[in-house]
């Protein structure tokens, strides 16, 4: 399958055979920012509307060539992490970054700090309008910056601080093989192997990634202790009082809109997850499934493989019947090389949608296997790239999509296509199956990652008095787990080194809850698009929605869905989504009910 599977070209974003090379073009990249730094520094606040809007203009675009030269360096590394030359050149595209950005850092100091009246004044000239989203969530940090100069040497640190203890993550965990019987796999393959029907390769694959990932856990805890502890420094001079509250104000969100998120989730966790895994253990004939059978297939599972061209149709189908401009849009990625699909060694594991800069266009890297969740990974990466293309209008300070609206696209594109593929499907058995998968799919972004959520939470929280063991890391892993997934799944020690190779608490601490903000919104989403009746109301949804996708980082949560009458800061925004990832468990037992496996009612307590 790999030898028909689509590769990614980065040419549009840097092509080595006739561009100007990297380090030139960062080096006179260096001497413009120095040049605007010389011209304009400590000046900002005695400045004209015209002059500002000069000056944005000239940032903004130093900004994105350095994104875009990074962003191919980045990609290029991802496609094959062990080859010493891709991570150098990351390493040095980034360092060349970082002194830019140390030059320009006084552009967003000045501007933060600025007096009321002063910006008052600068923006009341028609020519700065469109800068006052961008503006604003600049000034959101006027409380917690810290002298310029502080600013300026923390940026020229990143490479050798925080960024190179991410770094020897991403090395580390690339340079990871997992040992299965007379062979070596790759984490992708793994991770595929995970969800085999058969128990014994899902077992072997469990074991072997536990014993490597315990193997490394010194490392990986000495990491995270440094990762935590970094945060926890720079919170303190920030004035941040809790570890997530930088997070919560980068994502232009509330503290108590995201506490309330995670304490919905948490409470319905036994109604959810605890309650889907009891049914999936009697289904399959069992008192408790073991942890590495949780995305076991279900009894009757669809086993059917996919193409690329099946998965492709499926998808474009779906989108379209949505909206053809987003089918349209998602035919771009297949036909201009926008995708990188085949496993391979030294590639990076899981599935991303990277989306470089306005001026080019995403890049997707997924991992494909053929499986139906591949192809909702596919769908899931593609929607988060519509989005990209459509906020790219936005202009590159402006198309960057806080996190708690990052995920909206990716999950409704995934129920788009689980909802064609459930019309597709005529034969109940398959239809409970991909019924279950979409359930354990939701469970995953909603329910784990606030599992995943509320392990960060407490090890940042204790990280702040003491450096932890690798035996408190797991105690905090098992803990929050075992509260995430139930007594259904059976937790022994093999799963405590599990923690170590999850990258978001690495690369983006507090990222994770991004996922079940995400198809909260969805959910509520969802049912309005199910409950638009008239084609005129469906019209007007997806009108609404693409607006919402465009808006970029130009809109805060509430102001992007006031449209659609939703509040997240309400209660019943989140028991809205969760009450649907209920409904669709409570039609999952209500089909199993009589269904018998192993001389057992399924739904038997």
């Amino acid at each position: 399958m790999n030898a028909i599977l689509p590769e990614w070209s980065l040419d549009d974003l840097y092509d080595p055979a006739s561009d100007v090379p990297l380090h030139d073009q960062m080096t006179t990249a260096l001497k413009d920012a120095t040049a605007l730094a010389e011209k304009h520094q400590g000046k900002l606040a005695a400045s004209d509307g015209a002059t500002l809007n000069t000056l944005l203009i000239a940032y903004q675009s130093l900004s994105e060539l350095t994104s875009r030269l990074t962003s191919f360096a980045d990609l290029s590394f991802a496609a094959d992490l062990s080859r010493p030359e891709t991570s150098k050149q990351a390493q040095d595209t980034r360092e060349a970054e970082n002194a830019i950005h140390a030059k320009l850092v006084f552009i967003e100091h000045e501007l933060a700090q600025m007096d009321d009246a002063d910006m008052q004044r600068i923006m009341a000239d028609p020519v700065m309008h469109r800068w006052a989203p961008w503006i604003r969530l600049v000034r959101a940090f006027r409380d917690h910056q810290l002298s310029l100069e502080l600013e300026t040497m923390l940026i020229d640190r990143q490479s050798s601080g925080r960024g190179a203890w991410i770094r020897l993550f991403d090395e580390t965990a690339a340079g990871l093989s997992f040992p299965i019987d007379d062979k070596h796999v790759t984490e992708a393959e793994i991770m595929d192997m995970m969800s085999d029907p058969d128990p014994e390769i899902r077992r072997k694959a469990g074991l072997a990634r536990s014993e490597v990932l315990a193997a490394n856990s010194r490392i990986m805890g000495l990491i995270l202790n440094t990762i935590a502890k970094d945060k926890h420094v720079d919170d303190t001079w920030r004035n941040f009082t809790r570890p997530v509250s930088s997070r919560n104000l980068a994502n232009d969100v509330e503290d108590v809109v995201v506490d309330q998120l995670a304490n919905s989730v948490t409470a319905a966790m036994p109604n959810l997850s605890h309650r889907y895994y009891q049914m999936k253990a009697r289904w399959m004939g069992k008192d408790q499934l073991d942890w590495w059978d949780r995305n076991a297939p279900v009894p009757g599972d669809d086993d059917r493989v996919f193409t690329w061209d099946e998965a492709r149709a499926i998808i474009l189908d779906a989108f379209g019947q949505f909206d053809p401009m987003f089918a349209q849009m998602a035919e771009w990625f297949f036909d201009r090389n926008w995708i990188d699909a085949p496993t391979r060694s030294g590639k990076a594991s899981g599935a991303f949608s990277h989306p470089t800069v306005p001026s080019a266009h995403p890049y997707i890297l997924v991992n494909f296997h053929g499986k139906v969740r591949d192809v909702m990974t596919l769908a899931h990466e593609l929607g988060h790239g519509i989005h990209q293309l459509l906020a790219a209008d936005q202009g590159h300070l402006m198309a960057g999509t806080p996190l708690t609206l990052a995920e909206t696209a990716s999950v409704f594109g995934e129920m788009l296509v689980f909802n064609r593929l459930m019309e597709q499907t005529t034969d109940s058995t398959q239809r409970r199956a991909l019924l279950a998968g979409k359930i354990e799919d939701m469970l995953n972004t909603v329910v784990r990652q606030i599992g995943f959520h509320n392990f960060e939470t407490r090890v940042h929280d204790m990280r702040q008095s003491a450096e932890l063991t690798l035996d408190q890391i797991s105690d905090i892993w098992m803990e929050t787990q075992s509260e995430a997934l139930g007594s259904a799944i059976r937790l022994d020690d093999t799963y405590r080194p599990l923690w170590g190779f999850i990258p978001h608490f690495i690369h983006v601490p507090f990222y994770v809850y991004a996922y079940a903000f995400g198809d909260g919104l969805v959910g509520a989403l969802w049912q309005k698009y199910q409950h638009a009746g008239t084609d005129a109301d469906r019209a007007a949804f997806v009108a609404a929605y693409q607006d919402l996708l465009r808006a970029g980082g130009t809109k805060r949560h509430d102001e992007a869905l006031a449209p659609f009458g939703l509040d997240a800061r309400e209660p019943a925004f989140w028991s809205s989504g969760l009450d649907m990832i209920a409904g669709m468990i409570d039609q999952l037992e209500n089909e199993l009910s009589g269904i018998t496996d192993n001389g057992n009612k399924v739904t038997d307590g």
